[in-house]
């Protein structure tokens, strides 16, 4: 335990998570080999530091160390960046060039997201792993280098393999030692060591007093689900520091430089609710649509109801024609509609009313009364309600379950007066 915190302070690695600490432990164990290294992880996890871990505890540690991005080189260029090319080999090649493998030669070389070399190239790559030789573009001589290659990718490389983009034989000669690095959200007790790290660092590299979080802050921070990984966490935190107004920062705050929180309202209900076909909806959102559909349809209901009352009886063709009870009046009924002082709306078979001044007004059958009870804040008051109940008053925990802060629902609770 204690070499491998040696090892994190050599390097600058921040973090105690098992999954984590068991991948940098198998690096350590194959560092002294020259055995080819296939590390795998989400893009922003840092594998580039494993590739420099392996490095600096090899025996190669002494000699030169290059990292090269395969999916940052031109398909018509990376040939010649990585093998080097002879003087005319082509348009443009006004000099003879040193390519990475013979600059590396006795050191290690670092091939960041292999998944994205071209077949040609992948072909050449084999050679070297099986013997060490290569060609430079416009040669014909065979040149030799011994150099450690160490790939890593943020693609399946069997699903690759499937689809013909990644050649196998090549692949099982870089996957001599598997290396996994968890992703962020999969270390959620190492978030806050690493923002903190972070945040004094820049918090020194712009001079200014260090950024901390209160308690509710740091729950969303490690809860987020960091779809860029730790490099992603480098840049809020840097932006926090520059731009947040208090050095202790609270939730409403932290909330507005995340990406998930920062553009979406803080109360209930929520307004922007994605499109029900993405199948991505909670029940609560789902729910919401619903009652604003609803809403809004009885608000056009009523004013319809209201301008034609003014005008006299409604009858079923006008209701046809509206559009407004499509499905619900049939052909050839005799149905009307009227709205109650009370505004009820009032739906349902009923007899054609006289407009003789002083006539009674009578009719056969029961009309069927439909009180509107959809309001906003009515629901928003039932939603806590039964929040608080199913979390036993523990407002912290009801507020994560209804999606808003505690502060916001602590005020809804003294708003509607409810007794936890």
């Amino acid at each position: 335990m204690s070499e491998l915190l040696s090892l994190k302070r050599r390097f600058g690695i921040i973090g105690n998570d098992p999954e984590y600490d068991r991948s940098l432990t198998i690096a350590t164990q194959v560092a002294p080999t020259d055995l080819s290294v296939l590390i795998s992880g989400e893009s922003g996890v840092g594998k580039e530091v494993f590739s420099k871990v392996i490095h600096g505890l090899s025996a190669r540690k002494h000699s030169n160390f290059i990292a090269v991005n395969c999916g940052a080189i031109p398909e018509g260029t990376i040939d010649s960046e990585l093998f080097g090319h002879e003087k005319g080999a082509f348009t443009g090649a006004s000099e003879k060039r040193v390519g990475y493998f013979e600059y590396a030669d006795g050191g290690s070389i670092f091939l960041d997201e292999i998944g994205e070399m071209p077949l040609g190239t992948q072909s050449r790559l084999l050679r070297i792993l099986e013997s060490g030789e290569f060609i430079k573009v416009g040669s014909s001589k065979v040149l030799k280098t011994n150099v450690r290659i160490i790939a890593a990718t943020n693609v399946d490389l069997k699903e690759a393999i499937r689809k013909g983009k990644f050649r196998e034989d090549l692949y099982y000669r870089l996957n001599t030692v598997p290396i996994h690095v968890p992703p962020l959200r999969e270390r959620q007790e190492d978030v806050y060591l690493l923002f903190r790290k972070f945040t004094n660092d820049f918090s020194e590299k712009h001079s200014s007093r260090p950024i901390s979080l209160d308690e509710e802050a740091q729950q969303i921070l490690k809860s987020y689900h960091w779809p860029g990984n730790v490099r992603e966490l480098k840049n809020i935190a840097e932006k926090i520091t520059v731009l947040a107004s208090d050095r202790r920062v609270n939730s409403e705050e932290l909330r507005e430089f995340l990406p998930e929180f920062g553009n979406q309202p803080r109360h209930l209900p929520m307004l922007a609710i994605p499109d029900v076909q993405q199948g991505n909806m909670s029940e609560r959102e789902i729910m919401y649509k619903l009652l604003f559909e609803m809403r809004k349809d009885i608000n056009d209901l009523k004013q319809f109801l209201l301008q034609m009352a003014e005008q006299g009886s409604l009858s079923t063709a006008e209701l046809a024609q509206s559009g407004i009870f499509k499905g619900m009046v049939a052909d050839g009924d005799d149905h009307h509609l009227a709205v109650s002082p009370s505004d009820e709306v009032i739906v349902g078979p009923i007899p054609v009313l006289s407009a003789t001044p002083g006539a009674a007004y009578t009719h056969e059958e029961t009309a069927e009364v439909v009180e509107e009870s959809l309001s906003i804040a009515e629901k928003e008051k039932e939603l806590i309600q039964k929040a608080l109940k199913k979390h036993k008053g523990k407002r912290k925990n009801a507020a994560i379950d209804l999606g808003i802060s505690e502060r916001t629902l602590y005020r809804k609770i003294k708003e509607y007066q409810l007794i936890e």
